[in-house]
């Protein structure tokens, strides 16, 4: 094993979901169906995770994606590289995840 690496955690995730922690402290608490949630917890409701470790998609809070909308918070799908979603309180969770290609992942 390589000095400092004590042990290997294998989450079940198939993909993972970006979401822009800079972007989320602008907007806080804002998305969901009362309005009172950070976006990645939405996320994860809306994709049925509650087990975040044994989930089959993880929804995880980056540091900055590099891309700073101004109105919106910046999302991404690492298994596609070349598309970013920018979501808005205003819009449907559904519609970012069918942008990020996660459908299939949907509860």
């Amino acid at each position: 094993m390589a000095a400092g690496l004590s042990a290997y955690i294998k989450p079940h995730w198939r993909g993972a979901v970006l979401v822009c922690a800079r972007c989320s402290d602008r907007f806080g608490p804002g998305f969901g169906r009362s309005g009172r949630e950070r976006l990645a917890s939405a996320l994860r409701r809306q994709l049925g995770i509650r087990r975040f470790r044994r989930a089959t998609i993880g929804v995880v809070e980056v540091g900055c994606l590099g891309i700073c909308p101004r109105d919106a918070v910046t999302v991404a799908n690492p298994g596609i590289p070349d598309r970013y979603a920018l979501a808005t309180p205003e819009g449907e969770l559904s519609a970012l995840i069918d942008r990020l290609g996660l459908s299939d992942h949907a509860a």
